[in-house]
């Protein structure tokens, strides 16, 4: 998950909260004392981590809970408000035809984030053309070629042409109608005149709907200058963060940016064209807390390429005709929406479970060979698993590159689900709501 040690911390506040036995001066300063430790660590600026715990203080010993509230909820009630706080108001950004710019220093991740962008428009059903304005690097323009190809979008490059506004004006003459138009610009090793008047002149051409700015997240609490000097010259309507899946610096990127009237739209979370987030404080600090985020989590199976599919394979699951295709399936749909750490995050609790980051890799590790013996095996293997004797997975095993005792350990592991899964539907009261759900579309029978 995003920002990892600081959502650990917190969420030590927060069960350091609900085992003691009162709410007292003492555990409020011991609270106190924590949150400063944790935003400091994760390099939140100490003013603003001052400020926010000063806060936190003052709510605690001078408002009154609400009715029905205890003082606990009450405690974990502000904390959540004042780090959703500092985290600046939501960016709205509509997923339409429109002209984006994009800016930012060099070695931003700016060319990775276009591709992630026009992947990001395209599964939502919008079509999008890439333009490579970055006439002085030839590098970032192939880059750029080959992540349009990837996504499957349209691209534009001159490599003759020297002018980057010349390259956008012709671009726009060649797209046809109603795309989203991605703009990706030079970059520098910092912010200088050349730089400035190269993006203004490519600014008057396009006529941006949204100018977003690539900001590293491991410049840190730096992060805040950059953004305020890009906003200056070119008007910045939204910022997009990226390598937060690995920078201890992210909460200084964070909350520095967050207090710019840039707001944070987007934020890159690891390599892979489906790894962009869109930013909104209050989903984002209730994974921090360990609060959950079911609707991402929502967002994400909505989001999956075959969405069918896998709403089969759990009909069939529930319904006694699970099989390995079925499996097969579920285990592919599993690896488009993430990795375990970052679907646990969105679910409330487990965010907080003592589960080991071994023990996820270890798990992550086992999927992905699961994964390929599965896709190794024929089509009657997929539709009946009582086929695959000792020559079968002799040949299984093989084929994958596994071992027979993994092809055993799979097979094991999907007996055990089917009897998993016929235990819960084997209560007749449960079977006949989930037949009257699945035929009828409706509620469950009371």
């Amino acid at each position: 998950m995003v920002l990892d040690s600081l959502g650990k911390s917190l969420r030590g506040v927060l069960q350091k909260i609900a085992r003691g036995s009162t709410v007292d001066d003492a555990l409020l300063n011991e609270v106190v004392r924590d949150i400063q430790r944790a935003l400091l660590q994760a390099d939140v600026n100490v003013q603003l981590a001052l400020d926010l715990t000063q806060r936190v203080r003052r709510r605690a010993t001078q408002e009154k809970p609400p009715a029905g509230a205890s003082l606990r909820d009450f405690l974990v009630r502000i904390i959540y408000e004042e780090i959703r706080g500092i985290l600046g108001k939501d960016g709205v950004f509509e997923l339409r035809p429109r002209r984006i710019l994009l800016t930012g220093l060099f070695g931003q991740g700016k060319t990775t984030t276009a591709g992630k962008l026009a992947r990001h428009f395209q599964k939502k059903g919008v079509r999008v053309g890439l333009v490579a304005a970055d006439v002085h690097r030839p590098a970032a323009i192939d880059q750029l070629q080959q992540l349009a190809q990837r996504v499957g979008c349209e691209f534009f490059a001159d490599r003759s042409e020297p002018r980057a506004e010349k390259v956008v004006e012709r671009a726009l003459a060649t797209f046809p109608p109603h795309l989203a138009v991605i703009v990706d610009t030079a970059g520098r090793s910092g912010i200088d005149t050349e730089l400035i008047e190269e993006l203004q002149r490519v600014r008057a051409v396009l006529q941006p709907d949204a100018t977003l700015l690539v900001l590293d997240a491991a410049m840190g609490q730096a992060a805040g200058r950059s953004a305020q000097a890009f906003h200056s010259a070119v008007g910045v309507t939204g910022v997009i963060l990226t390598k937060l899946d690995g920078s201890a610096k992210g909460g200084g990127a964070l909350s520095a940016v967050a207090v710019t009237q840039a707001p944070i739209v987007f934020l890159g979370t690891g390599e892979h064209l489906d790894e962009l987030e869109r930013f909104e404080p209050t989903r984002f600090v209730s994974r921090l807390l360990g609060m959950g985020d079911v609707q991402t989590l929502l967002e994400r199976f909505e989001a999956l390429s075959n969405q069918e599919e896998a709403q089969k394979a759990a009909e069939h699951l529930m319904t006694g005709r699970f099989s390995l295709r079925d499996m097969r399936t579920q285990l592919s749909s599993l690896g488009e929406m993430g990795t375990f750490s970052k679907l646990f995050s969105f679910l409330p609790g487990l965010g907080a479970a003592k589960v080991t980051d071994q023990q996820l890799d270890e798990t992550q590790v086992r999927m992905r060979r699961y994964r390929a013996v599965l896709d190794s095996m024929n089509s009657a293997e997929l539709d009946d698993a009582h086929l695959i004797k000792a020559d079968r997975i002799r040949r299984i095993a093989r084929g994958s590159g596994a071992r027979p005792q993994d092809v055993r350990a799979l097979l094991k592991h999907f007996d055990q689900t089917r009897k998993a899964a016929h235990g819960i539907v084997s209560n007749r009261r449960f079977r006949r709501q989930l037949e009257r759900q699945m035929t009828q579309g409706g509620p469950p029978a009371p």
